[in-house]
């Protein structure tokens, strides 16, 4: 794997973890207030669960390199799961994090596909599977 590969996995992957502890600490109302109106369950719940997923996934893209693809492919396909939350935080014209505008959570969509491909690359999509 690349220098470059492994910086991304391993940067991607603490602030994974750090992103899910704030999930259960500190930031525990902000998150709350991203979970939108329509889904079905807890936004409480949803927030603990999904700093967990966080912490999980976060501590597996750094410790488990040799699961680097699977591990980087399920933190993309979490950034997709969330994503509608992102889209309600804009269209419910929701403040959270700074986010205290439509412009700014409308720019803010456009960094969840960056995630993605972070995950991907870091997990070492793309490259020669001979190598």
């Amino acid at each position: 794997m690349s220098l470059a590969r492994t910086v991304a996995r391993v940067a991607l992957g603490s602030i994974m973890v750090g992103a899910g502890v704030t999930h259960l600490t500190s930031a525990r109302q902000e998150f709350r207030a991203q979970v939108p109106d329509w889904f079905p369950v807890d936004a409480d719940a949803v927030v603990l669960a999904s700093g967990v997923v966080e912490i999980g996934l976060g501590a597996a893209f750094v410790a488990l390199p040799k699961r680097q693809r699977t591990v980087g492919a399920l933190l993309a396909l979490f950034y997709v799961a969330i994503f509608p939350g992102n889209i309600a935080q804009y269209v419910e014209h929701t403040d959270a994090f700074g986010l205290d505008t439509d412009t700014k959570r409308f720019v803010r969509l456009f960094f969840q596909p960056e995630l993605v491909l972070w995950a991907l690359f870091g997990g070492g999509f793309g490259r020669d599977r001979r190598s």
